[in-house]
């Protein structure tokens, strides 16, 4: 199912057994369109995430890790004057659709009480999050500026009276009674999901399926049919994630529909962490490192432009050979060269004496005409070994830039930073005067795990970080893994004699964190670290080995998770 108003509704009640009378400790604003709230309530820390993301809008809490910007945007700095220190007294939901609100109790800056709702309105692009005084209705800001172009019904902007957006007629199916429950499903000319959709409130697609196969097969009335889904999700909620047609689906009890059920969750929240996990991430790495995918792509697409030119210029030196042919038959035959003209046709003995036109510069000597040929053949000779090898660094150029966007592919949020870190470094993006300050981080780290046999595995997440863990930090009888010929990190196992299951969770570590995480059967190479050099001269990352041994492995989310790290 998507976050429609039913699975709202489920999360809403999670959500306030968890935070309600919760002191709001902390606001950030990692991304674009998303909060992190962190609650204090009974002596435990929750982080709260509200995003208002175009494709994944959902609430929820959260244990993934996110790294604040340098400036907090000016709605986080908003929500900090007004919300932090407060206390959460409700959280409540609009009818049965994807609107909730969080009604806060903060003092002013005069220390009276004052009444705050975060309203967050969950409706795919048009999602928002905004803040308003409870009294007045007006509007404090909001996390997207909506004005009357955008949208005539409403103004979502500072200063603005707050309107809710408008209501279906339909009726809610957490509270319709069973009288009026039995004439709507009596009255409907056919039982379908559509007309579940067209006739009450907050259902997705898959949930109207759902509850449409449930009144079919199962032999109850309908209306017990229907009471029993929604004790079902209210009083046995086990939130999974099953298989549709081959697509993923979350829902908060295994439906009958799912064509496989892959993993059950103890909370709402655990089950969007990881449905979520990858998707929702790729989306914030692409806000965060747009402008690095861009100059990375443009400096890709002027060096593939590079190398067709030195192509061309190396076809164009196999074929010199004519040139010094012709200088050597206008020579032969300067006697029959008149001055003046812009051709001849001269016998070519080098070819039984076919025949072969010969441009000329009508301005220059027939003996001059021969010598601008013999100088365009030693030009092009000449140039042969210096067009080879700027094509092989050009070639190898390119490559490394191919490493550097496959590396922001699979990157998580936090690695954008280390990322650009290594751009900076290898001079391909330079440090605005202003910026200089900033670029003075510590050196950042491989993240470290822990196998279940003990042992200590270290994954790079960038090509500085690669060379150092392998060239600098590893022992030489330290293991090295690395996927084949596939764009990845560098993982060093510490410990020259590793057991099969620390090679295989390093394995899988290694498939994990490639361009190929997703898929099955990776091929991950395996040596000591005195098998593996790099070439004098050669860019981050890049690295020559041999005596390397193969595994093959599966890199499923669930494995590495196993996988502790440190």
């Amino acid at each position: 199912m998507s976050f429609d108003g039913i699975f709202t509704h489920l999360m809403v009640n999670e959500l306030s057994n968890t935070l309600t009378n919760g002191r709001l400790s902390k606001v950030h604003q990692p991304y674009d369109n998303e909060l992190m709230l962190v609650f204090r309530n009974n002596s435990k820390n929750h982080t709260l995430l509200l995003s208002a993301n175009p494709n994944y809008a959902r609430i929820q809490l959260t244990n993934i890790k996110y790294k604040n910007p340098a400036t907090p945007p000016n709605f986080c700095m908003t929500l900090r004057k007004y919300l932090e220190g407060s206390i959460l007294q409700e959280i409540k939901q609009t009818n049965n659709d994807r609107i909730i609100s969080f009604s806060f109790e903060s003092r002013n800056d005069l220390g009276d009480l004052e009444s705050i709702v975060l309203i967050v309105e969950l409706m795919g692009r048009h999602s928002n999050i905004i803040l308003l005084n409870k009294d007045t209705k007006k509007i404090i800001d909001t996390i997207k500026h909506v004005g009357m172009s955008q949208n005539s019904y409403r103004l979502l902007l500072p200063g603005a009276d707050y309107i809710t957006p408008p209501l279906k007629d339909t009726q809610n199916p957490w509270t319709v009674d069973k009288e009026a429950l039995f004439k709507e499903l009596n009255s409907l000319a056919e039982l379908s999901p559509q007309a579940i959709q067209q006739q009450f409130e907050g259902f997705s697609k898959d949930t109207a399926n759902e509850l449409v196969y449930r009144l079919k097969h199962e032999d109850t009335d309908k209306v017990t049919t229907w009471t029993n889904f929604f004790n079902e999700m209210t009083n046995q909620l086990h939130p999974t994630i099953g298989l549709i047609k081959d697509k993923e689906r979350f829902a908060p009890i295994p439906y009958q529909t799912f064509d496989e059920e892959l993993s059950q969750f103890d909370t709402l929240s655990d089950l969007l962490d990881a449905f979520y996990e990858g998707k929702a991430e790729k989306d914030r790495v692409k806000q965060q490192a747009g402008e690095l995918i861009k100059k990375v792509t443009n400096d890709m697409n002027k060096l593939k432009k590079k190398t067709k030119i030195l192509e061309k210029q190396l076809v164009d030196a196999d074929n010199a050979e004519i040139y010094r042919v012709k200088g050597e038959l206008l020579t032969t035959f300067l006697h029959e060269v008149k001055r003046g003209t812009t051709s001849v046709e001269l016998p070519n003995y080098y070819n039984n004496d076919e025949p072969i036109k010969i441009s000329l510069n009508e301005t220059l000597t027939p003996n001059q005409n021969a010598q601008k040929y013999f100088q365009r053949y030693q030009k092009l000779k000449n140039g042969v070994a210096v067009v080879k090898e700027q094509l092989n660094i050009t070639k190898y150029e390119l490559l490394y830039l191919e490493s550097v966007l496959a590396q922001l592919d699979i990157a998580s949020p936090s690695d954008v930073q280390l990322i650009r870190e290594e751009l900076i470094a290898e001079k391909y993006i330079k440090i605005k005067t202003k910026d200089k300050k900033k670029q003075k981080n510590k050196p950042s780290k491989p993240i470290q795990f822990v196998s279940s046999d003990g042992d200590i595995i270290f994954v790079g997440k960038n090509n500085i970080q690669n060379d150092q863990l392998t060239l600098k930090t590893a022992n030489k009888n330290d293991i090295w893994l690395h996927t084949k010929d596939i764009p990845g990190s560098h993982v060093i196992i510490k410990n020259s004699d590793p057991s099969d299951q620390t090679l295989l969770e390093a394995a899988l570590l290694a498939a994990y964190y490639s361009k190929y995480r997703l898929s099955a059967s990776v091929p991950v190479d395996y040596v000591a670290v005195k098998h593996v050099k790099k070439p004098n001269g050669a860019k981050p990352g890049f690295v020559i080995y041999e005596n390397q041994k193969t595994l093959f492995v599966t890199p499923e989310i669930n494995e590495i998770k196993k996988i502790k790290e440190c």
